[in-house]
């Protein structure tokens, strides 16, 4: 929970930046939003001539700048947002991006969308049946839009598969501590390293729990911080990791579909459609990067840090290896 003094300082904050941008304007007192470890999100309304616009404040932790390894950074997450609104993407509009002179730190304004995010709900909710029996193929679809956004211009790191399971490598062995399922994924991931068939715009955390729906939709894609340029089909391959499917694990894509219609969706949209093998090796290389972040929160809940998410979270990384196995020593072969 954030303390009186931030709470009171985003808010005079916020009330400065609107009242430059539109004098006379009233700004409801900001809500800090749960979720979203990495980033700071806060509600709030502004009151201009009896119309309310809903807004959120996107900002790194205490306002600091926190550019972590994958984190593209707020200024570039907010400029892919334009882009990706302009190209036909589902986005919540970025309205204001912040400057040091706004004394929040780095960070967004944007409009807040109307739906449900929490994933659970998505997949389970009677309120989303109807939706569910057509979102893989619309998702598919909608990642092919994210892939087709131009890149020129834009400040982004490029990923390549190699360098990632590279990277991935490092990270394990950097433990100490050997899990076999760790190593054979490694292994059968090095063994068979994709051909991208071009770089393109990769969202990087495209799954469910990452975009708004409603009966109707999707609305949104959110939280792009790890947006880069790579291979187009991760994206696709970290909507299966199954840890996205909140228990349906009968439905592969995000739980709430088959991967045929996830790529028939993609297909239509993109004009070519991803291999199932090009789909799997992003599958496990997903859940080992899962496993992974959950392995590193379990050593950093052991070396002191006794909160309750790492505590959680931490233990999910035997998870991973089970759904590792699934996907390259299926029983059914």
């Amino acid at each position: 929970m954030p303390s009186n003094a931030e709470r009171s300082l985003v808010a005079d904050r916020l009330a400065e930046i609107v009242n430059r941008k539109c004098p006379g304007a009233r700004v409801s007192d900001p809500v800090r939003l749960s979720g979203g470890a990495s980033q700071e999100t806060w509600a709030f309304d502004v009151v201009h001539d009896a119309r309310i616009s809903a807004l959120i404040l996107r900002r790194s932790p205490g306002g600091a700048i926190d550019k972590r390894d994958i984190a593209a950074g707020l200024d570039v997450e907010a400029a892919v947002i334009a882009v990706a609104e302009a190209h036909g993407v589902p986005v919540a509009p970025v309205v204001h991006a912040l400057a040091p002179s706004d004394g929040l730190g780095p960070g967004f304004i944007s409009c807040r969308i109307d739906g449900e995010a929490l994933g659970h709900r998505l997949v389970h909710g009677d309120g989303f049946a109807a939706l569910r029996t057509h979102l893989a193929t619309d998702l598919g679809g909608i990642a092919a839009r994210i892939h087709g956004v131009p890149t020129d211009g834009l400040d982004l790191v490029t990923r390549r598969p190699a360098a990632m399971l590279a990277e991935a490598g490092v990270q394990y062995r950097a433990f100490g501590t050997p899990r076999p399922v760790f190593d054979l994924a490694l292994a059968w991931l090095a063994a068979r390293l994709p051909d991208a068939p071009h770089a393109a715009l990769v969202h990087g955390d495209y799954r469910v729990g990452n975009f708004i729906a409603d009966p109707d939709g999707v609305r949104a894609i959110l939280d792009w911080e790890a947006v880069h340029i790579g291979d187009p089909v991760a994206d696709l391959g970290w909507m299966c990791v199954n840890s996205w499917r909140f228990g349906r694990i009968d439905r592969p894509a995000g739980g709430v579909g088959s991967r045929e219609d996830l790529l028939a969706g993609y297909a239509t949209v993109a004009g070519w459609t991803p291999t199932l093998d090009h789909l799997r090796w992003w599958e496990v290389f997903g859940s080992l990067r899962w496993g992974l972040g959950c392995a590193t929160m379990a050593a950093e809940f052991a070396a002191g840090d006794r909160s309750v998410e790492r505590a959680a979270v931490g233990r999910r990384a035997s998870e991973t290896e089970l759904d590792i196995l699934r996907l390259i020593a299926p029983r059914s072969r």
